[in-house]
């Protein structure tokens, strides 16, 4: 084998990767699809909202949800020991509306993390036959609960949830999120590869806008179920598929929309507590994928920069033509895949330049992350998350 014909075999991944993953995502059902016409006799939705320092997003998080056209809701914003006025302003908000009611959490319980108490006691106090746990740092549109109840009741759904638009605005959110969501998109797929898929590992579901059964969530035990997972979401769908229930993902990005993270710090922070302790309940294969994760996890984002990398290198120090090819042709195509996915969110293709980057920074967010291990800090709490 000649070396140009070993540099091809060699840079396929990079070049039908993207190919795969892109028609992977292209099949997903899509809320606008549904009707926006509420159902016949709707059932109350109760929409619960933990929310712990949010006063920067509560506000625009609640009256979004106010504009429903869904006629039968509640609103529940659960004050979790906030020191920032986040339940003042909830408070004002549910003086105009009373759709709305305001709780303070209660303390929380060794054993517990924080979101998923605040659900717990969020649910409590509801009355819906429909629960939806949303984060408040989303963005609903006035469409989002009545496309959604039509989609869950039609498709017989115990948990349904949707994927929003991910709000990305400083230079650093744009570089490392859409490398979070594209490593997502290859593992995952499209939504009807989630809702399809026959893996445990590979259920997921999106915590910042989730519906559940009333009967099927207290039949489970409620968020007691995933107590102490820092990806509660992601364990509440493999547990709930795991014990016969129904789970199905749509795309909602006319629907929803959501500023996870504003800044590099929170990005690092953010992203830390999740992909290591709360990702290795992905894992494929197992005992044996969890034991492996740490080194697959750190091996992902090195396939962002390592191309460039060797370029650079060559222009110092002689390396052999063989590799060089290789990476020219794993960097071109790097670019192509940043080119097109910056294209489809309506950013500068400039930051498909700089992708390399930020592959380098997610590289350095996994790396903090797996030293952590199970030891998660979040909002002001330590949590040991659980094997």
């Amino acid at each position: 084998m000649n070396q140009v014909t070993a540099a091809i075999i060699a840079a396929l991944p990079w070049v039908v990767t993207p190919v795969v993953t892109a028609i992977r995502v292209r099949r997903s059902h899509l809320l606008s699809d549904e009707p926006d016409r509420p159902p016949a006799n709707p059932p109350l939705v109760s929409i619960v909202i933990p929310a712990r320092n949010e006063a920067r997003n509560i506000e625009r998080c609640v009256r979004s949800v106010l504009t429903t056209t869904y006629p039968n809701i509640e609103v529940i914003v659960v004050d979790d020991h906030s020191l920032d006025g986040t339940g003042d302003i909830a408070r004002s908000i549910a003086a105009e509306d009373g759709r709305v009611r305001v709780i303070e959490n209660e303390p929380l319980p060794d054993g517990w993390f924080g979101k998923q108490w605040a659900c717990e006691n969020g649910a409590r106090v509801s009355t819906g036959s429909i629960l939806l746990f949303a984060d408040a740092d989303t963005v609903h549109s006035s469409d989002l609960v009545t496309r959604s109840v039509r989609m869950m009741l039609r498709r017989g759904a115990d948990l349904f949830s949707v994927g929003g638009k991910q709000e990305i605005v400083t230079f650093w959110e744009k570089l490392v999120q859409p490398q979070i969501f594209a490593l997502m998109a290859i593992r995952y797929g499209g939504t009807e590869s989630v809702t399809k898929s026959r893996l445990t590992s590979s259920k997921i579901a999106n915590g910042q806008c989730l519906f559940v059964k009333r009967s099927t969530y207290e039949a489970l035990g409620g968020h007691a179920l995933v107590k102490d997972h820092v990806a509660d979401d992601m364990m509440m769908a493999q547990r709930y598929f795991a014990r016969g229930k129904k789970l199905v993902l749509a795309l909602g990005v006319d629907q929803l929309s959501t500023r996870m993270y504003t800044s590099l710090r929170e990005l690092i922070d953010g992203w830390g507590k999740n992909v290591f302790a709360g990702g290795r309940d992905s894992a494929l294969g197992g005992a044996v994928g969890r034991f492996f994760y740490a080194p697959a996890l750190l091996s992902v984002p090195v396939t962002g920069f390592a191309p460039l990398l060797v370029l650079v290198l060559g222009t110092l120090v002689p390396l052999p033509q063989g590799v060089l090819l290789w990476a020219a042709i794993a960097q071109a195509a790097l670019l192509v895949w940043w080119l097109y996915v910056y294209h489809k969110i309506d950013e500068s293709p400039l930051y498909a330049i700089l992708s390399p980057l930020g592959a380098a920074m997610v590289f350095y967010i996994f790396v903090r992350a797996v030293v952590r291990g199970r030891r998660v800090e979040w909002k002001g709490r330590q949590y040991l998350a659980t094997r």
